[in-house]
């Protein structure tokens, strides 16, 4: 499993990738492996706040549907729309062009919850 180290990982499997105030969010490698085929994926709106560890939208797949959960909170500033017409780009490249949702982060503090990548590793075994 792929696991780059220039990112955070959260416990539900969601990654974070931070530029400035700005955190891109996707779900890992290993989450996409486990769901199987992506079928479809519900995203937050740009203009839409996302708390820590609340529910922001659900990917669904050919196995099950998954709630995700925001790593961090804000304000989304951008969506990945590619995703609606294809939401398979996550099972391509979940940590490029399946990325899901830009936040401006109202707290950079809540980072410091987030795992190493060597602590993601660690705990799933991937």
């Amino acid at each position: 499993m792929n696991v780059p180290e220039n990112r955070k990982y959260s416990e539900e499997h969601e990654w974070v990738k931070v530029e400035g105030n700005r955190a891109t969010v996707g779900i890992t490698d290993f989450a996409q492996g486990e769901l199987g085929d992506i079928v479809f994926v519900e995203l937050p709106k740009v203009g839409d706040t996302i708390k820590l560890g609340d529910p922001f939208g659900s990917v669904e797949s050919v196995k099950t549907v998954s709630e995700l959960y925001a790593p961090v909170s804000g304000k989304v500033v951008a969506v990945n729309e590619e995703l609606n017409d294809a939401p398979e780009r996550i099972n391509e490249a979940p940590y490029e062009g399946g990325w899901m949702v830009v936040v401006e982060m109202s707290d950079p503090t809540e980072l410091d919850k987030l795992w190493t990548p060597e602590k993601y590793i660690e705990t799933y075994g991937v």
